[in-house]
C-alpha cells in the first residue's frame, strides 16, 4: 500500500537528506576530473591512466544501477537506500587511504557498486514523498542537486589537489553521508516499501557485468593496444559484443530480468532515456576533457581550472526552482529543445579556443551552458517517466540512470581518446609543414634565438609547442563535434508524445 505523500518540515528534511546523497554522489565525479593530473603524478601514472578513476567507478555503477529493482523489491527501498549511502560514506574513505593507482581503482570499483541504488532511490522515494501536483517541482529540486555539485565539484577538487593531499576529495564525503543517512532514517524509517523474495536474474548480471565490463576495459587500452590490431582488444570487442547481444535476448525471455527492457514499449520512455544517455554521453565526454585542455596545455593549475569549469552551475541554481514551479504548463519537449540549442551554442563557442585566449573566454560558456543544463534534467526525466505505473518508476529511474552512468562512463573514454588521435594527427601535419625554406619557420627560429636558446632547446620548444597546438585544435575539433551532436538528438526529442505525466492509460505514451 503506498504511503501519503509528506507535508510541512518533514517533508523539507527528506528533500534535503535525499539531496545531499545525491549531491554527494555528483560531486565525487566532478571533483575528480579536476584532480586527475594530481592523482595521476602522485601515484606514478600517466594522465590517460588517471581516467580509469572516473570510468572504472562509472562502469561498476552502471552494472550495480540495474540491480537496484531486485533489491529494492527484496529489502524495501528506504533500508537499501541507507545502507547503499553508509557503504559509499566507507568506499570514499577507503579510496582516500589508497596509495597506488591500481589500489585507486579497485576501491573506486567497490565505490562505484554500492553506489548503484542511490541516485534511482533518491528519485523514487522524492516522488513518492510529494503529492502529484508537486511532482515536477520534486524532480525540478532533485535535478538541482545534480547541476548545484558541478560549481563545488571542480573548485573544491582544485583547492584540494592544489593545497592538501588529493584523498581529500574522497573523506568529504564522510560528514556529508553521516548526515543525510540520519535524517533519512529518522525521517523514512516507517515508510518502508512492501518487500517480496523474488529469485535474481543471476544469468542476466553475469552478461551484463561481462558485456559492460570488457566494452569498457577495450574503449580504456585500445589507443595504447593499438586498437584492433591487438589480439586483446579483439578478443574484447568479441566478447563484449556476444554477451551484449546475448543479454538482450536473455531479458526479453526472463521471467525476472534484471534489467525489463519490457520499458521501451512505453514511447516515451524510450525517447527521453536514449536522449538521456545520449545527451550525458556527449556532455561528460567534454566535463573530463575540459579541465584535463587546460591543466595539461595551457598552464592552468588545478585549482583555476576548477574555477574556470564552475560557473556552468550558477544559472541553473536560479533557474531550476521557476521550471519546476510551471513545470505543469510547459510542454517538455520545448523545454529539452532549449536545452540542447544552448549546449550546441557553447561547444561551437569553445571550437575557438586558442592558447592566447584569456580567462573569461573560457568562462563565458560555461555561464551560459548553465542554461542548458537547467532545462536537461527534470525534462528528460519527467518524458521518460510520463505515462508509467507508479510501480515501474523504480525499474524504470534505474534502466535510464544505468544507461545514463554507462553513457558518461563510455563518453570519458571515447572522448579522450578521439583527443590523443585527433593531436597525432595535427602533429604530423604541423611537423610536416616546417622547413629550412619556410619564412614562418625562420622568423620562429629567429624569435626562439633572440631569446638566448640554444639549437637543441629551440627543437625541443617547438616540439613541445607543436604538440600543445596539436591538442588544443584537436579539443576544438571535439566541441565542434559535440555541438552537432546535439543538433541531431532535436529531432530525437520530438518523437516524444505528451501528455508527460505519470499514470497508467496515456495513449499519447506509447
Amino acid at each position: 500500500m503506498a504511503h501519503e505523500p509528506l507535508s510541512g518540515s518533514r517533508l523539507v528534511w527528506v528533500t534535503l537528506a535525499l539531496s545531499l546523497a545525491t549531491f554527494m554522489q555528483v560531486l565525487d565525479t566532478t571533483i575528480a576530473n579536476v584532480a586527475l593530473p594530481t592523482i595521476a603524478g602522485n601515484l606514478g601514472a600517466a594522465t590517460s591512466q588517471g581516467t580509469w578513476v572516473i570510468t572504472s567507478f562509472g562502469v561498476a555503477n552502471a552494472i550495480a544501477i540495474p540491480l537496484t529493482g531486485w533489491l529494492a523489491k527484496r529489502y524495501g527501498e528506504v533500508r537499501l537506500f541507507l545502507v547503499s549511502t553508509l557503504l559509499f560514506v566507507l568506499t570514499s574513505w577507503l579510496c582516500g587511504l589508497a596509495d597506488s593507482l591500481n589500489m585507486l581503482i579497485f576501491f573506486r570499483v567497490l565505490q562505484g557498486a554500492v553506489a548503484g541504488p542511490m541516485i534511482p532511490l533518491s528519485q523514487s522515494l522524492l516522488m513518492a514523498s510529494y503529492p502529484n501536483a508537486k511532482k515536477g517541482l520534486a524532480l525540478s529540486l532533485w535535478s538541482m542537486t545534480v547541476i548545484v555539485a558541478p560549481i563545488f565539484g571542480p573548485i573544491l577538487g582544485g583547492i584540494i589537489s592544489d593545497n592538501w593531499h588529493w584523498g581529500w576529495i574522497f573523506f568529504i564525503n564522510i560528514p556529508v553521508g553521516i548526515f543525510a543517512v540520519l535524517i533519512a532514517w529518522k525521517q523514512l524509517r516507517l515508510r518502508e516499501t512492501p518487500t517480496v523474495r523474488q529469485p535474481i536474474d543471476m544469468m542476466g548480471l553475469i552478461l551484463l557485468a561481462l558485456g559492460v565490463g570488457c566494452l569498457q576495459i577495450m574503449l580504456d587500452q585500445g589507443k595504447d593496444l593499438d586498437w584492433f590490431h591487438s589480439n586483446t582488444i579483439l578478443m574484447l570487442g568479441i566478447v563484449a559484443a556476444l554477451a551484449l547481444v546475448y543479454l538482450v535476448i536473455w531479458e526479453l525471455t526472463e521471467q525476472h530480468p534484471i534489467i525489463d527492457l519490457s520499458l521501451f514499449h512505453t514511447r516515451n520512455f524510450t525517447v527521453g532515456t536514449c536522449a538521456i544517455a545520449i545527451g550525458f554521453m556527449i556532455y561528460f565526454g567534454n566535463i573530463v576533457l575540459l579541465p584535463l585542455l587546460l591543466q595539461t596545455q595551457m598552464g592552468y593549475t588545478a585549482t583555476w581550472a576548477g574555477l574556470a569549469a564552475a560557473p556552468i552551475g550558477i544559472l541553473p541554481v536560479m533557474l531550476s526552482p521557476v521550471i519546476g514551479k510551471y513545470a505543469q504548463r510547459i510542454d517538455m519537449r520545448w523545454l529539452v529543445t532549449v536545452s540542447f540549442s544552448i549546449y550546441a551554442l557553447c561547444f561551437f563557442w569553445r571550437s575557438n579556443f586558442a592558447s592566447n585566449m584569456d580567462f573569461s573566454y573560457v568562462v563565458l560558456p560555461q555561464i551560459v551552458q548553465g542554461i542548458g543544463v537547467a532545462c536537461f534534467f527534470m525534462p528528460l526525466t519527467t518524458i521518460s517517466l510520463s505515462g508509467l505505473h507508479p510501480n515501474q518508476i523504480a525499474s524504470a529511474a534505474s534502466l535510464s540512470n544505468f544507461l545514463r552512468v554507462l553513457g558518461g562512463s563510455i563518453g570519458a573514454s571515447v572522448t579522450t581518446t578521439l583527443w590523443d588521435n585527433r593531436e597525432a594527427t595535427h602533429h604530423a601535419v604541423l611537423t610536416q609543414s616546417l622547413s629550412l625554406y619556410d619564412n614562418a619557420a625562420i622568423a620562429w627560429g629567429k624569435a626562439l634565438s633572440s631569446l638566448g636558446l640554444s639549437s637543441s632547446q629551440q627543437a625541443a620548444f617547438s616540439a613541445a609547442e607543436i604538440t600543445r597546438q596539436g591538442y588544443i585544435l584537436g579539443a576544438n575539433e571535439i566541441f565542434w563535434g559535440s555541438g552537432w551532436l546535439f543538433i541531431v538528438l532535436m529531432l530525437l526529442i520530438w518523437q516524444a508524445r505528451p501528455p508527460f505525466r505519470q499514470g497508467g492509460g496515456d495513449t499519447g505514451a506509447h
